[in-house]
């Protein structure tokens, strides 16, 4: 394990005690892990807060099989130590990185292809914001969805971490962008970002919103989040070739009575993903993917992660229940002190 300077032999983590509410998450001090080969250990200067981590704190996504139980899907940090084998990387460098599991702590180790340059622009804090969304957003709404330049796009829940990434990358991929958002507040936030349009699906039907503002076409790309209870509306939405790209369930994953007849009559296709337990060989041809066709956008500033709180590592409850409450706009993170 090549580093250089000395690293402690201990650190801080988050850890759940028990499926149940934010109160099971308890600060502890545990040994550094080390990098095997392959990888890299990162000490950690910020780590995002996600979705799955609150599903696996509630006891509904555990890790997969030989990852840690620590929770925290993306770090941001400089690197302490190389795992053999690792090349393209020295220890010092400032980067962003993907994670199975074990972001929330001092160090953390992820696989030399999910590690990224931190952009320029960007402090080490913010780049900790990039990788779980960027990674996610380019994979399904670029790669799965297909997106192409002068197309037309909608994202659910354009105000999360998800949605605000999807707005800025799709946008400048050139395609018409709409979202849907729970406020009016969050719906300007989402406008401000780039959408062509927000809908406040609180007052609207976002299905008669989506066929007024494309004259009646539909959309040719849906990215959703809420899954069973949006289904039938999303096939709705959906113009002729139309791709619709689930990516996460939280309004159910069982549909009664759902007329498949728009997928034949419009030929639309209907799929999605997860990102967790993809093989650490795909997770990597998509971290290449984003350095050349994103990663630019990052350096120059024309995109970047939007930050709405940041907390000390021993308040990962108070994180967790902003995420919960639905109330942030863009990323959370918590911050290590490193």
């Amino acid at each position: 394990m090549p580093a250089t300077g000395n690293l402690p032999d201990t650190m801080r983590q988050i850890r759940f005690t028990g499926a149940g509410g934010p109160e099971v998450i308890a600060v502890e001090t545990a040994p550094l892990p080390a990098p095997a080969p392959g990888q890299v250990l990162i000490a950690v200067a910020a780590a995002g807060i996600n979705r799955p981590d609150v599903m696996q704190r509630l006891g509904n996504y555990p890790p997969p099989k030989g990852a840690t139980e620590i929770p925290g899907l993306e770090v941001a940090g400089r690197i302490a130590a190389l795992g053999e084998g690792v090349t393209g990387f020295a220890v010092g460098d400032e980067v962003c990185a993907l994670t199975i599991s074990g972001g929330y702590a001092e160090f953390a180790v992820a696989e030399a292809g999910q590690v990224l340059p931190k952009p320029g622009p960007l402090s080490l804090v913010e780049a900790a914001g990039v990788p779980e969304t960027f990674f996610t957003v380019y994979s399904n709404v670029i790669q799965r969805g297909r997106l192409k330049a002068g197309e037309s796009f909608l994202v659910h829940g354009g105000s999360s971490g998800i949605g605000s990434t999807a707005i800025q990358i799709a946008k400048r991929h050139g395609a018409r962008v709409f979202a849907t958002a729970g406020s009016a507040e969050k719906c300007r936030f989402c406008e401000e970002l780039g959408a062509d349009a927000a809908i406040n699906y609180r007052d609207a039907d976002f299905v008669e919103a989506v066929k007024g503002l494309t004259e009646g076409k539909g959309v040719d790309v849906i990215l959703d989040m809420i899954g069973a209870s949006y289904l039938q509306k999303n096939l709705a939405s959906l113009a002729v070739e139309g791709r619709l790209v689930m990516i996460a369930l939280m309004g159910g994953y069982k549909v009664d009575g759902l007329n498949i007849t728009p997928v034949m009559l419009k030929r639309l296709t209907f799929t999605g993903s997860t990102l967790r337990a993809r093989p650490k060989g795909e997770k990597a041809e998509i971290a290449e993917g984003l350095r050349r066709d994103v990663w630019p956008d990052l350096e120059s500033g024309a995109i970047k992660p939007v930050v709405h709180a940041t907390f000390p590592l021993e308040e990962a409850g108070k994180a967790h229940a902003l995420m919960e409450s639905s109330a942030h706009l863009g990323k959370i993170l918590l911050v290590t002190g490193r």
